[in-house]
C-alpha cells in the first residue's frame, strides 16, 4: 500500500503478516444461514473504539441501512446493541474471523485499525473507514486514494445520510469493486511472512559472518 522512503536504510518493507482462522472453525449455523438467505451484507464493525452513546450508533447505522435497504452483518463489541431489537435485514454477531467472514460480504464498513483493513483489502471488497483517532484516518485516506473505498468519514461526522450515501456508493461502484479485486489480488502474492523469515535469516548470517571475520 505505501512505497518504502528514501531514508529508511535499515528497515524493510515485506508485505502484511495475516493470521488466519484455525483450520477447524466453524460459523455458527445463524449466522451461516443469514449469509445465505439473500444478497451478500455489508459488514459493519468498529472493534474496540467506544462511544459515550452506544445505542445512538446503533441507531444511525441501522437508520442507514433501512434508507439503502441493504442487509447487515453487525459486530456486536461496539454497539450496545442487542439481538431482539435487530430488524430481518441485519444479523448481530460476536466475534467472528475477518479472514473467513469478509470475503462474504459486499463491503467492509470499520474504524480503519491497521489489522482491520489489512483483512478487508485481502477480501477484495470496497471500504468504508469511520475514523476514531490515530493512524485510523491516515488509513482511511490511503483506501481512498486506491480507489477501492470511499473517502474517511471522522466519527464526529457520521450522519444517517451520509452513512447511507456510501453504503450505496460502494455496493453499486463497479470500478471501485474492480480495483478491490486488483489489489486483493496484488497483496496475495506479497508472502509478508515468508519475506520476512528470509530477512531475519539474511541478517543473522551476515552477522555470523562479520562474527567469524572478527575472529
Amino acid at each position: 500500500m505505501i512505497a518504502k522512503p528514501s531514508d529508511w536504510q535499515n528497515t524493510f518493507i515485506t508485505g502484511y503478516w495475516f493470521l488466519d482462522a484455525a483450520s477447524d472453525w466453524t460459523p455458527p449455523p445463524d449466522l451461516e444461514n443469514f449469509l445465505q438467505a439473500g444478497s451478500p451484507p455489508v459488514y459493519i464493525g468498529f472493534g474496540s473504539m467506544g462511544s459515550r452513546n452506544p445505542e445512538e450508533t446503533a441507531e444511525l447505522v441501522l437508520q442507514a441501512l433501512e434508507q439503502t435497504g441493504q442487509r447487515a452483518i453487525l459486530l456486536a463489541g461496539w454497539s450496545g446493541m442487542q439481538k431482539e431489537k435487530m430488524p430481518d435485514q441485519a444479523f448481530l454477531s460476536g466475534p467472528v474471523p475477518h479472514a473467513w467472514l469478509f470475503p462474504r460480504v459486499a463491503a467492509v464498513i470499520h474504524h480503519g485499525g491497521a489489522g482491520t483493513t489489512a483483512a478487508g483489502l485481502r477480501a477484495g471488497v470496497p471500504t468504508i473507514i469511520v475514523p476514531f483517532f490515530g493512524d485510523q484516518g491516515f488509513w482511511g485516506q490511503r483506501v481512498a486514494d486506491l480507489g477501492v473505498g470511499t473517502a474517511p468519514i471522522p466519527r464526529k461526522q457520521l450522519t444517517v445520510e451520509r452513512l447511507a450515501e456510501v453504503i450505496q456508493t460502494v455496493v453499486g461502484d463497479r470500478t471501485m469493486r474492480q480495483r478491490a479485486a486488483d489489489l486483493e489480488a496484488k497483496i496475495r502474492t506479497e508472502h509478508g511472512v515468508a519475506n520476512a523469515v528470509a530477512i531475519i535469516q539474511k541478517l543473522k548470517f551476515n552477522r555470523s559472518e562479520r562474527n567469524f571475520a572478527g575472529n
